[in-house]
């Protein structure tokens, strides 16, 4: 069987001190009903129980200039949240 490695999406990120960050995409979706684009990426750094960090944002292009926004909105978070369980059923 031949060893075939997955390309990896990164992408570049801008924290709010100016400094920039390359992340690794996992996921990028949009609910369709609400236009709401999500983006869920990972620094790949591990928690306690050695489980990958994974980071939602909101992505908010409305200034041109794609800017990553939190989910604030409980409603929207839950939506969210059963994304991410679907997806680690996949894995």
């Amino acid at each position: 069987m031949e060893n075939q490695e997955i390309e990896k999406k990164m992408m570049s990120i801008v924290a709010e001190d100016g400094s920039i960050e390359e992340v690794e995409v996992i996921l990028a979706f949009e609910f369709k009903d609400t236009k709401k684009e999500y983006v869920i990426y990972t620094k790949n750094e591990k928690d306690e129980n050695d489980n990958i960090t994974v980071y939602v944002s909101n992505v908010d292009r409305s200034s041109g200039e794609p800017k990553l926004l939190g989910v604030d909105d409980e409603e929207e978070w839950n939506r969210v949240k059963d994304v991410l369980r679907e997806l680690s059923k996949s894995e």
